[in-house]
């Protein structure tokens, strides 16, 4: 089996099951309970909370456990927006946000919230002026996702950052999930204020999430209850997942040696399918994460290259994993000015670190093979 479809999700690290499982197996105790059982699940609950902040720079008090990204995005932007709409009631965003991030922004305008999308431009990054421009004096946050889920493109989250720290009453949020441990970021150089990543993108299990949240900055709470998560994120905690969430953390930071492989692996593959006919490569390789490689051939859905591919044992996806199943054009591509007959043809190949180059020239061999018997069929 050839598996490149990470961005939807990645295998378990089998050291990180293993975690889990023993964590799951001899701390089962509610961390909340008071008795030294329960003491002892909220000892081993805060030293994986002090790991992951120390691995971001960050202070425990700042890690908030979630359930994922999209409940991440939903508990940041929501809770700035229900939390400073005293001081304003407009966010901006960009015009290729996960649909986390989108449909919280749509729900937001329908109760009195006013939303400025940034377009941009044919790689699929925003420009810094149009940001400026739509700052305002009732602007209380700006949510950029750090990577593009489907084309891999890599917002300028340190110049957004520069332009952000000095208006001490707008917040920045970046979605962070196809960015966690693909590409370099600092907390404070980029003056991020919250940032959302996922456990199941990188190898840890579904389920799993952390919010990072500056301390001094105040969030209207999601899920309500028993005041867990410092009264952010109601819930008994899922104490063997977040133990294994920070294992995975770690064993994907320390693969940053091996990030010049992945890099090969992807230009590989944007070479080789930008000199097959008809084949438009959507993946700009100056502005792209090295994971992602999004392109269409001319007069063939994606889906079908999707299926064709599937019967070789190869897994790769229609851009977007959350929405591919409607079989909708691209949002993405469209708003990069893709025509509709490509953005709904397009595929997304998403690599890890446990991709081999040998895998990405079996895959080019059987890609050429399944165009060429799909055209004779359509001739």
């Amino acid at each position: 089996m050839i598996y490149f479809d990470n961005s939807a999700t990645t295998k378990p690290n089998a050291a990180v099951l293993e975690t889990y499982t023993k964590v799951a197996s001899n701390y089962f105790a509610n961390p909340s309970s008071l008795h030294r059982f329960g003491a002892k699940s909220k000892e081993l609950l805060d030293t994986s909370r002090k790991q992951i902040a120390t691995m971001l720079d960050a202070l425990p008090e700042e890690i908030i456990f979630t359930s994922g990204g999209t409940e991440g995005n939903n508990l940041a932007i929501k809770g700035i927006a229900y939390s400073y709409q005293n001081r304003g009631k407009h966010i901006i965003t960009s015009s290729i946000e996960h649909p986390s991030v989108r449909t919280v922004m749509e729900e937001l305008e329908q109760t009195g919230f006013s939303v400025t999308y940034l377009q941009v431009d044919k790689n699929g990054v925003i420009k810094l002026d149009a940001l400026k421009a739509a700052l305002t004096d009732e602007t209380i946050l700006v949510s950029i996702m750090g990577v593009n889920n489907e084309v891999g493109s890599i917002q300028p989250l340190q110049e957004i950052g520069e332009i952000l720290s000095r208006r001490e009453q707008t917040f920045f949020h970046v979605d962070f999930v196809q960015g966690i441990g693909k590409i370099p970021l600092t907390l404070d150089a980029a003056a991020i204020d919250l940032l959302t990543f996922s456990g199941h993108k990188f190898h840890a299990l579904r389920g799993t999430g952390v919010l990072f949240k500056r301390k001094n900055v105040h969030l209207h709470p999601e899920i309500l209850g028993g005041g867990q998560e410092m009264g952010y994120r109601s819930g008994t905690e899922n104490l063997a997942g977040n133990v294994a969430l920070a294992k995975a953390l770690r064993l994907t930071l320390e693969n940053e040696p091996k990030k010049p492989e992945i890099i090969a692996i992807r230009d590989y593959l944007l070479t080789e399918i930008a000199q097959m006919p008809d084949m438009t490569v959507h993946t700009k390789q100056s502005v792209a994460a090295p994971h992602i490689v999004c392109f269409s051939a001319k007069g063939h859905r994606g889906e079908i290259l999707v299926h064709a591919l599937e019967k070789e044992d190869i897994y790769i996806s229609t851009t977007s994993a959350c929405s591919s199943k409607q079989k909708l054009a691209s949002s993405t591509l469209k708003a990069m000015g893709v025509t509709d007959e490509e953005a709904t043809g397009a595929v997304r190949v998403s690599l890890s670190f446990e991709n081999r180059l040998s895998e990405a020239k079996i895959f080019i061999q059987k890609l050429q093979e399944i165009i060429e018997n799909l055209n004779k069929v359509v001739k």
